[in-house]
Parts: structure tokens; sequence; C-alpha cells
């Protein structure tokens, strides 16, 4: 495209472009080092200039296309635009793919022109599964990739994510999300991959590394994203489960846990953005806190990118948290502690040309700041790429290629947790009629099982009733409708099976939004007559399939004990239903794992598997032991058998290694997937250790009678934890070494670490 080309685009307001830049300034010149770029480029910016790299506004302040495809700016927008913007999110969002490209060519087009030193803007998304926005591949969400357990297949998502937001013409994502999950009272559980650091950590990592173009990251700065890892940091475990709320978390625990996948995004995956999450940590507003976004970020893990604020934290700071005095006290703490985005708000870094006039020791914190920024458009090509193609983005975007990615997924995601007598698969030559029921059945359910089976069974489907009213902001549960219920049973009752869509909904699991709008929950049962409905089929005496389909960890008790096989589907592609035909009729074998424990009720908190060994002391008057499932659980229609583990030796050197390996047999009569999962336990420490941690997983497949042998090797890393003074220790001592096919069903060796 052309420079300064303005036909078809539709202004609210007239605009005069200045053109101020040399052709052949230092920073124009990309053979030159990224940070000679972006010393020359600073050093030539107005105060003003350098504020506006500081803010990014959403398209809906009045960017859209127009009735003939034009782009069309608002007055707001275009003032908004008058020194340049650090980046705008989701320009083009409700567009079809080509026409999203041709705006944010033009928007692009635009506000280069109107820069007077021809500095591109950023476009940001979402990616919790595939673009959010319209007609990009609707992947699964992270927490069904988490349960696939395979890393290679997460980053190709992650790759396809982010060459389709490229082609939109979006240079960066907010995602993924990078904490670890251990509360399902929390709307936004689904947008996580796990409740487990080394998990979590594997699966950001593929992602960030995907996201921005493969492994080696060189398509970032032409066919790929730069990706924003949040919220920084420990946000998934807000107190109560309550968006915005407190968190408090030890020191240790942080450290050990929490921080791990953030400093895998950084320092193994070269992340260009982290998100400060929207809570405070031990007390400490994140937003403000140097320790967490400087001390630890910048200085011990080295991170290079820009920090961008969570939606209006920083002003927040003052409205919400209460630490700052004023508006522009908020500023002055988040820029000192190492905000250098304001995300959304008009209220924040607004005031800071102002502020800086008035005391200009702000300015080398604004131009560390910009510099962050400035840095990030030079590694994504920017000022040489600054636009897309919208021939190769029709092409490319929502192609079969990636459809048929997320159906690969969505059939390695999908758990089995229960399959009493062998229920499954369904034999469709001695399976007449089958009825497909319940409130989270979709529209295309039936047409998706047809294409899986052809004209060998015979449908009935029904969704019977709804959840929710379906409002966005305070949904509300629907009254139990009697006559709804005995429709479904009846329909049950005429059929061979009964497969029963339960669980939850978007609207029953969702992020909480500041402006009034819930979407936590106190408890994590299933809601309406699910439960009821589950007994009544059951008592007709006919097999009982339940598709569970949620976004959030439900305590399934009744559905657990009444149901005759549990596929466990968590919130699959646009293409999911026919993942689970496929499975249910036996065309592939389940093999995703538990991301995450399913506990038999709330009043288990905490209950991640890794918890410190002397909490599993005692339990709970009038409730059984342990989880309803463990983590890491998963049945398979493959009977895999295991080998005793070998250790490569009975000591290991603090600077050594050992070798666990087992021997893994397909038993059964199917070709199937299994996640070997290798878990290491400290048996004596000088603190208080976990049970158990996860320390390295392979998914294999084996044909019927088919062996593997499976190798993992322990590090001295592994057996690292924060010590009594605060400080990385590796102690000697006995360890010992689980390999099976969850947390739960393990077998053990024992080495001990000289």
């Amino acid at each position: 495209m052309m420079k300064n080309k303005w036909m078809g685009m539709v202004l609210a307001t007239a605009v005069v472009v200045p053109c101020f830049a040399e052709p052949d300034a230092p920073y124009k010149d990309a053979s030159l080092p990224v940070e000679q770029r972006v010393e020359d480029l600073l050093g030539r910016m107005t105060l003003e200039e350098k504020v506006a790299q500081m803010r990014i506004f959403h398209a809906n302040k009045g960017i859209k296309s127009g009735k003939q495809g034009e782009l069309v700016m608002s007055k707001d927008v275009v003032a908004r635009l008058e020194y340049g913007i650090a980046g705008i999110k989701n320009p083009g969002e409700p567009d079809s793919p080509e026409q999203a490209a041709k705006l944010t060519n033009e928007l692009q087009e635009y506000i280069i022109g109107k820069s007077r030193l021809d500095i591109p803007a950023m476009f940001v998304c979402e990616a919790y599964n595939g673009v959010d926005a319209h007609g990009s591949t609707r992947f699964m969400r992270p927490m069904n990739m988490a349960a696939t357990w395979n890393v290679d297949l997460v980053n190709r998502i992650w790759t396809v994510t982010g060459r389709e937001a490229r082609l939109r013409g979006f240079h960066m994502c907010h995602s993924p999300e990078s904490d670890i999950m251990r509360d399902p009272r929390f709307g936004r559980m689904s947008e996580a991959f796990s409740e487990d650091s080394w998990l979590t950590t594997e699966m950001v990592v593929a992602a960030v590394k995907g996201v921005q173009g493969g492994y080696d990251g060189t398509g970032v700065n032409s066919t790929h994203i730069g990706a924003v890892a949040k919220h920084f940091a420990g946000y998934g475990q807000v107190q109560g489960g309550r968006n915005f709320a407190s968190i408090q978390i030890s020191e240790r625990d942080l450290i050990d846990q929490v921080f791990p996948p953030f400093k895998g995004a950084v320092q193994r995956a070269h992340a260009f953005g982290i998100m400060a999450s929207h809570g405070d940590l031990n007390g400490v507003a994140s937003h403000a806190n140097p320790w967490l976004l400087t001390e630890v970020l910048r200085k011990q893990w080295g991170f290079k990118g820009y920090v961008v604020s969570d939606s209006n934290d920083i002003a927040r700071l003052h409205d919400f948290m209460k630490v700052a005095e004023s508006h522009e006290a908020a500023v002055e703490m988040a820029l000192k502690a190492g905000m250098d985005v304001d995300l959304y708000s008009d209220l924040a870094y607004v005031h800071l040309t102002k502020m800086a006039k008035a005391d200009p020791s702000l300015i080398p914190f604004i131009d560390r700041s910009v510099s962050n920024v400035l840095r990030t458009k030079f590694k994504l090509g920017l000022f040489e790429n600054p636009y897309t193609s919208v021939g190769d983005t029709k092409m490319e975007v929502r192609s079969e290629a990636s459809l048929a990615l997320a159906r690969e997924a969505d059939l390695e995601s999908a758990i089995l947790l229960e399959n009493k007598k062998n229920t499954l698969p369904l034999d469709a030559a001695k399976i007449k009629k089958v009825a497909l029921l319940g409130p989270l059945l979709y529209t295309d359910t039936q047409d998706m099982f047809e294409q899986v089976t052809g004209d060998a069974v015979e449908y009935v489907s029904a969704k019977g009733f709804a959840l929710t009213d379906g409002k966005r902001g305070r949904p509300a549960l629907m009254p139990r409708d009697e006559k709804k219920i005995a429709s479904l049973v009846e329909k049950a009752k005429a059929a061979d099976v009964a497969v029963l869509f339960l669980g939850g909904d978007e609207y029953t699991s969702k992020e909480a939004f500041f402006s009034g709008a819930y979407g936590d929950r106190d408890l994590i049962d299933p809601v309406g007559p699910q439960d009821e409905l589950v007994q009544r089929v059951k008592a007709l005496g006919k097999p009982v399939v339940v598709v569970l389909k949620h976004r959030r960890t439900l305590s399934i008790n009744v559905i657990s004990d009444q149901a005759d096989a549990i596929l466990d589907c968590w919130d699959l592609s646009e293409l999911g239903d026919l993942a689970v035909a496929e499975i249910l009729f036996g065309k592939v074998s389940p093999s995703g794992k538990l991301p995450v424990t399913v506990p038999r009720s709330i009043g288990q908190f905490p209950f991640e598997y890794s918890q410190k060994e002397i909490n599993y002391k005692k339990g709970y008057l009038f409730q059984k032991d342990g989880p309803l499932y463990p983590f890491g659980h998963g049945l398979s229609y493959g009977r895999f058998t295991y080998s005793k583990p070998k250790l490569s030796g009975k000591e290991m050197a603090k600077d050594g290694t050992l070798t666990v390996s087992v021997d893994v047999s397909n038993a059964g009569k199917i070709e199937a997937k299994e996640v070997v999962q290798l878990y290491v336990k400290d048996l004596i420490g000088s603190v208080t250790r976990p049970d158990k941690e996860l320390k390295g997983f392979e998914k294999i497949e084996l044909k019927p009678g088919e062996t593997k042998a499976v190798a993992f090797t322990i590090t001295p890393d592994m057996l690292m934890f924060t010590g009594l003074e605060m400080k990385p220790v590796l102690e000697a001592g006995d360890y010992e070494v689980m390999v099976g096919t969850s947390s739960a069903d393990v077998q053990k060796a024992a080495f001990r670490l000289k």
C-alpha cells in the first residue's frame, strides 16, 4: 500500500496529515541493531509522542467498516491518534477476516501517515481458543489443550492462531493465560491450562513459541504475532474465587509454583509482553509492585518486552485498590513500578505529559517504557511490514487444514472418566436408536453424529431445558419444568442408549466484569435439574452415557454414580461434537487426561494433587477421602500395562542426572494413545514438601500388543525448591520417583541425592 492514499476512507472529522520523517533516519534502517534503532527514534520524539506510545484504546471507541467496506473513524478516535498510539485493541473484530485485513491496512496507513515519525501501531487481539474475532478458526479452550498432554499439538494450534491473527492485521495477543488454576469457583477457569505448575509451564511455552512463529520465533516479524503472558502474578488464586479479589500466596509458593509458567514464557519462549494482574499480591497492588514488575521480571529474569495494564487498572490504584491518593499518584506509582502501557483508561497515563512537564524526573521512567514499546514494534517488523495481504487472508484463515487441526485436538483432549462394564465404545451394528438429550446439546449435534454413523443408527434429539435465561451480565437460573424433564425421559425410554449432554455453559462460568456482571460461583455442583435427569433416565434400565461440557470443574457425584460412562469434554472446538461421536462409536480411543483434580465438593478446597503431604493426614466427617477423580486420570479403549520403573542408578550427584525408564504395553484390542506421567517426591526436606510433583510426561501411541520404552531424565533443577532462607536449594537426601497413568496410579522407585 502507498502511504497517504485515502480513497474510500471516511473520517468523522477533517484531518491534516503532516510528513516530517527523514527517509534515511537510522531508526528506519532494518540492518542496524534494534537497540540502536530504539535509541535513535526515542531521541527524535516529543514528550507528547512518547506518552502516546504508552497507551492502548479499544476499537469500540469508533473504528469500524462502513457500508462500502471503507474505514470509518469517530472524532474521538481521530483525536486519540493525534500524536500516534502504542496500539488499538480488536480493530475489525466483528468483520470477516478479509474485511478485517482491509480495515487494519487502512487504519495502519492512516496512523503512519498521521505520525510525524512514521511510527506504526500494534493491533491487539485475545486468543483463548484461536483468534477471538469473527471468521477465525475456533479451537478448544486452554484447559482442553492441557488435557491433551501433547506439547507439539498445542504448539501447532497456537502457530495457526498466530498466523491467522497476523493475516487479519493483528500484531499482539493478550494471551496465553499463564496462571495455575486451582479454584473452580473462579469463572475464568477454562482460560488457563491446569492446576499444575509443570504442565502449565510446558503448555505456556508451547503456546508462546507457536503464536510467535514457531520454536525458532523467526516468523514474529512478518507472519506471526507477539504474545502477552498474563496475569502476572497469581491471578488464578483470587480469594473466594471472585474476580478482582485479593491474592494471598506465600512467597515460597509464589516462587516455586506460580512463577515458573511466567518465567518459562519469558526465558524459554521470549514472550513479547506481560500483563499485570487485576489483584494485589500479599497486600501490594500488582500494578504498583516494583519488586514484581522490575526486580523479578526484568532484573532477575531479563525480560525485554513491555508490561501492559489489565483493563483500566492503573487508574484503579486510586478508584478501586485505594492505594493512591489520586489518579496522578496512581500514574506515578505504576510508572515507577514498571508499568509501560496503560490499557483503555482515560484517567491514568493521559495525565503523564502534564505531570512530566511539571516534574522532569519522570522522563527517564517514560523513556524506559517507551523504549520497551518501540523495541517490540521493531522486533515485530512493523516499520518494514506494517500491512497484511488481503488475498492471503481470504485463502488461509479458517482453512481446511486449520479445521482438521481443531478436530485432531478435540479427539486428543476428551477425557474418559468412567466406563463401567465397557459401555463404550458403542456398537453401531447393534444399536438401533440413540437419544441425544440435555441442556448442553447443540443444534448441529445430531448432524455431526450422523456424519459418523450414517444410516446405521437412528437418532432422536432434544435439548429439553436451558440452564439459565442467557442474560450476559447476571444470568438467572431457569425454574424447574416437569413437562420438559418428563419429555426427555420419554425420548430416552424409546431409545436403546441415552446420551446426555450435561455440565455448564457460557453463562454458568464466565468472566465477572467490573460493571456489575457476575461469573463466579460459590458452589460447583451442576446447576438445574441435571442430576435429577440422570437419575430418572438411569431408572429406565437403559445404558446412560454422559457427555460433560463445562468451563469450570464440577463436583459430579450423582452423575459419576449413575452414569455408565462419562466423556469429559470441557469446551471443545466448533467441530467438537464430531469428535464426541467418533469417540463414543469407537472410531478413535479417548486419550485425554485430567489437567485438574475433580473434588467431591467445594468443601475439600484446597484439593490440588500437589498439596503438602501433611494435608492428607485427616479427611472429613461423612465424606469419602480423596478426590472424585485424580489429576492425570483418563481411561482408554486400550488396556495399558506398565513395567516396574528402572533407574540408571541408586544415587545422583548434585551436578548429575538419572534416567528412569519404563516399558508400556497395550494389552487391548484397539490402537490407542497413553500419557506416561513422571512424578517426584522429596521424602525429607528442610521445609514441608508437596506429596508429589509432576516432573515430566510423554504421550505415546501403541498398537494392540505393542510395547514401547519410555525414559525420563531427572535433572537437579527438578529437585530444587525455595529453602528456609528463601533461596533456591538442592538438598541431599532420599527421593521417590513415580511413573504411571495418573497421579494416583503409579509405580515407584527410589534414589538418593548425594
